[in-house]
């Protein structure tokens, strides 16, 4: 046998199925299973309940047993191992992603699949008790208090500098982030850390010419 015969035989043989059974596949994707649902508990505990989506906990499930399908079926045959990586190549996802930490659960049950569906468990199983320690152990670390938003309407532009007289003792931090002047008066937007938000709006609103005041509290950049 010639050594393009050995060639020929080899690519040939790539295009039959491997050794892969049915209890193999069976047991790769119950183990798959497992660990997408300990990744459903995971974020469903993780995530505050105001941003809570179902509908992309139980995607997270999914992806990890659909992933873990088309690794097995990538093993068994070259022939269906091309056909996927053409199929999904022209594949576009545009979901968009609310919550940046939505990002590192969908890798990890991508990742889940992938591990899985090359019959590395021990790695799945072990990487999966890290990240989860890592999420929890992050959500216990101090953060500072975000800034309040301060909307003063009043008579006119000239008033700043007598706003910011009450407002600069009474915060830690404070910025003017925006001046609007109309026919009807002047707004201001100001950033700000009150140390005693009650106190501040009081004296706010005894100055003449000041014709309301709001202090919005928001989910923005902190600032220590």
């Amino acid at each position: 046998m010639s050594f393009k015969d050995i060639i020929k035989k080899s690519v040939l043989e790539s295009f039959t199925g491997s050794n892969i059974t049915t209890t193999m596949v069976c047991v790769t994707l119950a183990i798959t299973v497992i660990l997408a649902l300990y990744i459903f508990v995971v974020y469903y505990l993780s995530t505050r309940k105001t941003f809570y989506n179902k509908t992309f906990n139980v995607s997270l499930m999914a992806i990890a047993v659909i992933t873990a399908s088309i690794i097995l079926a990538m093993q068994s045959n070259l022939a269906i191992s091309l056909g996927m990586v053409g199929a999904l190549s022209i594949v576009r996802f545009r979901t968009a992603v609310k919550d940046p930490k939505d990002l590192v659960f969908l890798f990890w049950s991508i990742s889940v699949g992938i591990i899985c569906g090359a019959g590395i468990y021990e790695i799945a199983i072990i990487a999966s008790l890290i990240v989860t320690i890592g999420i929890f152990a992050l959500e216990l670390t101090p953060v500072g208090t975000a800034s309040s938003i301060l909307v003063v309407n009043c008579g006119s532009l000239e008033m700043e500098e007598q706003i910011m007289e009450i407002v600069k003792p009474a915060s830690r931090h404070s910025s003017v982030k925006s001046r609007t002047a109309s026919v009807a008066g002047a707004d201001f937007v100001i950033e700000c850390r009150a140390k005693n938000a009650s106190e501040m709006l009081q004296k706010l609103q005894a100055l003449d010419g000041i014709t309301g005041v709001s202090l919005l509290a928001h989910d923005g950049e902190v600032n220590f």
